[in-house]
């Protein structure tokens, strides 16, 4: 039975054999594992603080009434130049040229007074100086002479209280000059009206607090940046620095200042600190605005002609593999580069026989983009894997079946 059976049972088994081959020679080839690399290349980096921040004159002055009343006329608006004295607005003065006049009525009175207090005073003085000598002639009676005494002090007292009147009157009469004066509304310095918060016939209410009408900056051309750094990047930024910004009015051009002041004043909204950091910046072509919106970055420190490593390079991992750093660091938190002025770290190379091999670096300062290599066995212009190319296919040069158009599998 045996014997019968064996060559078919043969035959079958070769067949499957051979089908098997071809269905498995058949089948498209699987992707390689390829890897994107960039090389080590020599340049500038530039450690940077990155804030946004609001344009603003250096020095602005807000312009208000010290007085209540209607606003009779207005001789400036937006964006019109002003000089020191010059008058802005104008409060409707009849009520106050009527109180001006009053008080000076008031005062006149008080003078006139003076005046017939004076020529009662040197009456009773008078009379006084003629009794006394009429006394010492025995021909009145004491209580004469002290009644004439007693009417001289009181014309002296009298005297003395309507001077002090007169003075009272002069400061009313003073008050309500200054009072009239103030219905010229003036600017205290040169500059250009940014803002204008009243309009003709409007009525100032100056009871409780000044109204702010005008909002004049002093001098356009020289501008400054309200920066908000957070507490983490605030230890990085100090006076001097130089720092660049955008404005998404120029999306194209980029403004150039300097760090002029760290302010130690912290502001601190749901739970986050930061501090103001104001920027000079030069606006002699009076492009910026006040009130723009900047996106700043301040300049920490910078490295020229330095080797560059690309930061993908740097946080890549082969799969299944760990670094020497990410042990070390492990359950305590790596540094970023950007934070440490050096800094053991590892990249991996392709090397000649397709073979990944880890390369330990030290690197200092980084921007968004590259590290600076302060150490290492790796020279310009040798290429670092920095990611794992998934979409890569087997290299088209395969050899193919004959008829088929099939690749060869490796």
């Amino acid at each position: 039975m045996l014997r019968r059976f064996l060559p078919s049972t043969l035959i079958l088994l070769s067949l499957a054999g051979a089908a098997f081959g071809a269905w498995r020679y058949l089948q498209p080839a699987e992707p390689l594992a390829n890897y994107r690399t960039a090389a080590v290349e020599r340049g500038t980096i530039s450690r940077m603080v990155n804030a946004t921040g609001t344009v603003n004159p250096v020095s602005t002055v807000q312009v208000g009434s010290y007085i209540s009343g209607p606003i009779q006329e207005i001789f400036a608006d937006f964006n019109s130049p002003v000089k020191r004295g010059q008058r802005v607005a104008q409060i409707d003065p009849r009520s106050f040229a009527f109180k001006v006049k009053q008080a000076e009525a008031n005062l006149a009175t008080a003078k006139a007074q003076v005046e017939k207090d004076r020529a009662d005073l040197d009456f009773k003085q008078r009379v006084l100086k003629r009794l006394r000598e009429l006394f010492e002639r025995n021909l009145i009676s004491k209580q004469d002479v002290e009644a004439a005494e007693r009417d001289y002090e009181q014309g002296l007292a009298q005297l003395q209280l309507n001077q002090a009147r007169v003075a009272q009157e002069t400061a009313a009469a003073e008050e309500a000059r200054v009072n009239l004066g103030y219905t010229a509304i003036e600017s205290p310095v040169d500059g250009v009206v940014v803002s204008r918060n009243v309009d003709v016939g409007q009525t100032v209410a100056a009871s409780f607090q000044t109204p702010v009408l005008f909002l004049i900056a002093q001098d356009l051309t020289k501008m400054q940046v309200n920066a908000n750094v957070g507490e983490s990047d605030i230890g990085l930024v100090a006076e001097q620095q130089l720092a660049f910004f955008t404005v998404d009015a120029y999306p194209g051009r980029q403004f150039t200042g300097k760090v002029a002041q760290v302010r130690n004043s912290p502001q601190t909204v749901q739970n986050v600190v930061t501090y103001n950091v104001m920027v000079n910046v030069d606006n002699a072509d009076l492009a910026l605005k006040p009130g723009m919106t900047a996106n700043i970055s301040i300049v920490n420190s910078q490295r020229d002609g330095v080797l560059k490593v690309p930061l993908a390079a740097l946080r890549f991992r082969p799969p299944g593999k760990k670094s020497a750093h990410d042990s070390a660091t492990a359950g305590h938190g790596a540094t970023p580069p950007s934070k440490a002025m050096t800094e053991q770290r590892q990249v991996w190379i392709h090397t000649a026989e397709q073979q990944l091999r880890q390369v330990a670096v030290r690197v200092g300062i980084s921007d968004e983009q590259f590290a600076e290599l302060v150490g290492g066995d790796l020279a310009e212009g040798e290429r670092v894997v920095t990611a794992l190319d998934t979409t890569g296919q087997a290299d088209a040069s395969q050899p193919t079946l004959p008829g088929f158009g099939m690749r060869w599998r490796r």
